[in-house]
């Protein structure tokens, strides 16, 4: 009992300037220098002047070994001869897995099933025991919480934890120094340890900046436990953005993020898939789904004029999961598509409707030709045309070539 009075004796410590500006210092020793990126793409787009937080660019590939660290660094001898153990979606993961390396410690990892190997390869490769278990990030959590109790391990969580929270806010304080009369701040939630820090400290540097949180619209568990002044928890999450796939929010950090966060935007997984694209193409970067939720968000953003930065998480995405994304990203703007005609069974036929595509600057990427859709000649075989174009003006002028010369062609799914 006199353990627990303490430890809440300690957390009511935490999130302080103080606290805040020893975090900064402690972090650096494990920090990459990830300097403010000015977008003259999304400032453009959205009228805004908008930086990025190139989180993804860290050593482990997010910003989780910040928290991580310093979590570590105010543990006492004995709480870490015990034995590390926490649960994660990936880059928490990674990062008490480094953090641990770091200090000489044990770490055990509890993974939900779903996660991409690369995090989980990347997690063993610092050295720590990787458990995979259950679908989503909260069964992975209660399989660690039953683990820690069986062995004894000092459970570090990977949002519900103010010590965590701070260390994650450090970059505030970096976003702030270097761009001291920043407007918004963009930040991802998924249990919402990085949004309480960021948002705490934002506000304490100047209670003018404003923090706007970011989930996917199919796992917004912070923006309804806010809409009912309580933490609720979702009877499912369905989204993309594994690193942000959250039932239930962290109840510790809940009144910093009622007291810090001034509003809460929502994203598809379809503009996650389009960001990822924005992003490879204009600043050649790798940002995971969960990173992307913030530069997916500035369209929503109903401002003009102010200084915008959008926190990109993380980086940790496997290369199936990218080629998937880049491939369904290309159909969503039209760059890729696929239209089925036609064609009397008479030689020339295949020519003739090529030149048609290659008149209008189309690119054939695959044909598929049925000679068995039909018995009549004058329209026997069908031809699906899979082709790369511009953008979405520049495919209606393919059809629209196809169409005048009477090929009367039907946009079909894209299979690629």
């Amino acid at each position: 009992m006199a353990k627990e009075m303490t430890e809440e004796k300690n957390e009511k410590k935490m999130l302080t300037l103080d606290k805040f500006e020893e975090a900064s210092e402690v972090v650096k020793k494990v920090t990459q220098p990830t300097e403010l990126i000015y977008s003259d793409y999304f400032s453009d787009k959205t009228g805004n002047k908008v930086y990025l937080k190139p989180e993804n660019m860290q050593f482990t590939g997010a910003y989780k070994v910040r928290g991580a660290y310093y979590k570590m660094s105010t543990l006492s001898e004995e709480d870490r001869a015990k034995g590390l153990i926490t649960a994660s979606a990936g880059n928490h993961a990674q990062g008490v897995a480094y953090a641990a390396k770091c200090y000489g410690v044990k770490a055990t990892i509890v993974m939900p099933t779903t996660t991409p190997l690369m995090k989980v390869n990347r997690t063993k490769s610092y050295g720590a025991q990787v458990v995979l278990y259950g679908d989503v990030y909260d069964e992975a959590c209660a399989k660690a919480y039953e683990l820690a109790e069986e062995y004894g391990y000092t459970f570090i969580h990977p949002f519900d934890d103010l010590t965590v929270a701070t260390g994650q806010g450090t970059i505030a304080m970096e976003i702030v120094k270097e761009l001291p009369l920043v407007d918004y701040i963009l930040v991802p939630i998924g249990g919402g340890g990085l949004a309480t820090g960021v948002s705490t400290l934002a506000k304490l540097l100047n209670p003018k900046i404003k923090v706007i949180g970011v989930e996917p619209a199919g796992a917004n568990c912070m923006q309804e436990s806010l809409r009912a002044g309580k933490v609720m928890t979702l009877p499912t999450v369905n989204t993309i953005a594994d690193g942000t796939a959250v039932k239930t929010p962290g109840s510790s950090i809940f009144p910093y993020i009622q007291k810090n966060i001034d509003d809460i935007i929502t994203v598809e997984d379809e503009e996650l898939v389009v960001a990822f694209l924005d992003m490879v193409e204009n600043h050649k970067m790798v940002v995971e789904n969960s990173g992307l939720l913030t530069v997916a968000a500035l369209k929503h953003l109903n401002v003009q004029g102010k200084k915008v930065v959008a926190i990109l998480s993380g980086g940790n995405m496997d290369v199936i999961t990218m080629s998937s994304v880049v491939r369904q990203g290309l159909i969503l703007r039209d760059r890729i598509f696929s239209v089925s005609v036609l064609l009397p069974d008479k030689p020339g036929e295949l020519s003739r409707v090529s030149g048609v595509v290659g008149d209008a600057n189309g690119n054939v990427i695959k044909l598929e030709h049925n000679q068995f859709v039909s018995i009549n000649r004058n329209a026997a075989v069908e031809l699906v045309i899979t082709m790369e174009a511009f953008g979405t003006e520049h495919k209606q002028q393919i059809l629209e070539a196809l169409e005048k010369e009477g090929y009367n062609p039907k946009v079909v799914p894209t299979n690629v």
